[in-house]
């Protein structure tokens, strides 16, 4: 999945650790990724966390996408800072499956908090 997914590699995302049902990214914001605040447009920040939710969800190898996303914002992403998502997954069922993902940056604070839907569809990443 890691050689498919062009939009994570492209804009610096590092896959720091997947394993079943769990997965790891992160990213620094650099200064194209701010807005007119000077501050992590949250454009970024969500997709940091969509593809963290993205890997943890496909991590069995059956093929998930995404359904239905949510974040809230609670704190912003300092330019210069590396932006840290970890994604687990709360409840897997046969065909749907939630994930939580929690975005921090390096010293630990809770940049935010991201809930996402996954939907089985055919095919295996395995194959």
């Amino acid at each position: 999945m890691w050689a498919e997914d062009n939009a994570t590699r492209a804009l610096g995302i590092e896959r720091v650790s997947v394993t079943s049902g769990r997965a790891t990214m992160a990213m620094t914001v650099e200064p194209h990724m701010t807005n007119g605040h000077g501050m992590c447009h949250g454009g970024y920040i969500f997709l940091l966390a969509d593809s963290a939710f993205a890997f943890a969800c496909n991590s069995h190898g059956q093929r998930h996408v995404a359904q239905h996303c949510s974040v809230t914002f609670l704190a912003p992403g300092k330019l210069g800072s590396r932006l840290i998502a970890e994604a687990y997954e709360r409840q897997r069922g046969e065909r749907s499956g939630i994930c939580d993902v929690t975005v921090r940056d390096e010293t630990g604070t809770v940049i935010a908090e991201f809930r996402g839907h996954s939907r089985s569809i055919p095919g295996s990443l395995l194959s």
